[in-house]
């Protein structure tokens, strides 16, 4: 018999970011070029993503290579040029069919978390 172990907030955060985050930056980049260090913040501003530059440029060097984003390079007003990171037609096409079956595996989780008779989302005491 195998027994489930209950996971940490913070491990349970992270294993559920590990499938999401790129999604979040192609997201973050859907209105417009930003820099590397501008998405770690803007990930960090919101609970449940915090992140690192250790993790976000590694990323952003997948998704350039994947041709989901593009680059280009300009000069800073406060240090060494930056890199700018867009959307490619093919990262909006990646967005939006993430979008899609995000939204339809979403409502199958809230379909088994909705318990009658229970106060989902309640800390327990």
């Amino acid at each position: 018999m195998h027994r489930m172990v209950e996971p940490s907030r913070p491990a349970l955060l992270a294993q559920l970011r590990r499938g999401t985050l790129e999604y979040c930056v192609l997201a973050l980049l859907h209105d417009g070029e930003r820099y590397g260090l501008d998405l770690v913040r803007q990930l960090g501003q919101v609970d449940g993503m915090l992140t690192s530059e250790g993790t976000v440029y590694p990323l952003l060097g997948r998704l350039r290579r994947d041709g989901l984003v593009a680059t280009t390079w300009r000069e800073s007003p406060s240090g060494p040029p930056r890199r700018y990171y867009h959307l490619t037609p093919t990262g909006q096409q990646a967005l939006d069919t993430f979008a899609t079956e995000w939204a339809r595996f979403r409502d199958a989780v809230d379909h088994f978390l909705a318990f009658p008779d229970a106060d989902v989302g309640r800390t327990p005491p």
